[in-house]
Order: C-alpha cells, then sequence, then structure tokens
C-alpha cells in the first residue's frame, strides 16, 4: 500500500477508485489529503477511460472528520494557514468531476467526513454505518455540509441534518433519501463497484451530458454556489478538540 494520502485506481471495465487513504487515522482529514483529493478527482475527471467513480476509505472506514491532532499541533504544521483553500479546492474538483462518483460508506463519515459522503452522485451505506453532521455540538457552521444538502435537498432534511447532529444510520439516510443504497455492511463495496461497472458499459456522450445537467439550473460556478455558505463560518477557523468528532 503506498503512502499516498489519496490512491486512484483505474479499471478496465470503465470504472475508477478514489480512496482516501489514512487507515491509520481512520481517513482523517488534514492538508495532504485536501490536495491530494483535489488532485484525484480532477486525474479521474479528465481520464477518457473513466465513466464512473466509487469513493471510499481505505481499512473500512469513509472517513472520520477532521484529524485535530493535527489541527491543533503546536506548532501548526506548514499546510495549516492555508487549508481553507485547500479544502475548497477539493470541494471544487468534486463538483465539477464529469463522471458520476458513488460513495461508499463503511462505518462512519462524520463532520467534514460528511460532506465528502454528501458529495456523491449515488451513496451506499452500510446498515450499521451512520452520517454525523455534528458541527452545531461544537459551536461550529458546517458549510460543505449545508453546500451540498441544498444542492439536491428539501431545508426541512437540512434541519434534520444539521441541527440536531445526530448520528443517521443507514437505514435512516435511505429511508431520507440521503442514501440510495443500504446494504449489508460487507457488500458496500461490492455494491458500490457493480453500480460503477454497470454506468461503465454506457456510452460516454450520455453519461458526460447528464453530469453537465445536474449542474446546469444553478447560477454560476463551484466557487459561487460554496460562497453562499462558506461566508457564514469559512473552514480553516479554529479547530476545537471533541470527543465526538476526532474519531482518529
Amino acid at each position: 500500500m503506498t503512502d499516498a494520502a489519496v490512491i486512484t485506481r483505474i479499471h478496465d471495465d470503465g470504472w475508477a477508485e478514489l480512496m482516501l487513504n489514512r487507515p491509520d487515522r481512520k481517513n482523517a482529514i488534514n492538508g495532504p489529503l485536501g490536495e491530494a483529493l483535489a488532485a484525484g478527482a480532477e486525474e479521474l475527471s479528465n481520464n477518457d477511460a473513466v465513466k464512473a467513480i466509487v469513493f471510499r476509505g481505505a481499512g473500512g472506514a469513509f472517513c472520520s472528520g477532521l484529524d485535530l491532532k493535527e489541527f491543533n499541533a503546536d506548532p501548526a504544521p506548514d499546510w495549516h494557514a492555508d487549508f481553507q483553500n485547500t479544502w475548497r479546492c477539493a470541494h471544487r474538483a468534486l463538483f465539477q468531476c464529469g463522471k458520476p462518483i458513488i460513495g461508499a460508506l463503511e462505518r462512519y463519515a462524520i463532520n467534514g467526513g460528511a460532506a465528502l459522503a454528501l458529495a456523491c452522485d449515488l451513496l451506499v451505506v452500510g446498515k450499521t454505518a451512520f452520517v454525523q453532521v455534528g458541527e452545531i455540538q461544537i459551536g461550529m457552521a458546517a458549510p460543505y455540509n449545508l453546500a451540498w444538502l441544498s444542492l439536491r435537498h428539501s431545508e426541512s432534511t437540512m434541519a434534520q441534518v444539521a441541527l440536531l447532529g445526530e448520528r443517521l444510520s443507514g437505514e435512516t439516510l435511505a429511508q431520507m433519501g440521503l442514501a440510495q443504497y443500504c446494504v449489508a455492511d460487507d457488500e458496500v463495496l461490492g455494491r458500490a463497484e457493480l453500480l460503477a461497472q454497470q454506468i461503465g458499459g454506457y456510452p460516454e456522450g450520455g453519461i458526460g451530458r447528464i453530469k453537465a445537467g445536474l449542474r446546469a439550473r444553478l447560477d454560476g460556478d463551484a466557487d459561487a454556489w460554496f460562497d453562499r455558505f462558506t461566508g457564514v463560518d469559512p473552514v480553516g477557523a479554529q479547530v476545537r478538540p471533541s470527543s465526538m468528532s476526532d474519531r482518529a
């Protein structure tokens, strides 16, 4: 296994993997992971051999949120000062990706990790897995979570997810329409890969046009969309420790 923070793998049957690769930290987010995620998403989006992408985490978990150990380190890591821009680049790359992104959510996706799960066009979740947008519990906004939720869901759904900060189980996510498939925990990756293979067998022209059409109803580009939400509480503000979000 490479030491790269994000790994891309291209398969012969028209699909690829985009994998967060910090399993020892439960794929917690830091600056290098954000940079690698942006580069990996752009790489796969621009590859004509790729028609669909499975987005997953290494080691059997999706993403535990910000790596609070690194964010609160003294002295601060070199990447800390520019993290707001780094994280915007990662979300911009997911927003602009021209290929369908299928999330394979194992175990959990918390706070910043939840935003990555919600960024997926289709989401497969395990029955005992959960999403938690818990920033409200630590006195913070959840700008990217709100941005992705607002892109696809109603205000009432957004309120249920973001104002309570509770864990939402796989079955609840499916009932709310936040996930399209809820399967046994050991079937998550397999189901996501089957979906990617299915899309990978379709003609290229329709896939690209439909992906473009998903964004056609919006005014402005990715930055214009995210700016509506990040002005409330920009990512990069001081991060406070929390046993709820520091899963790594």
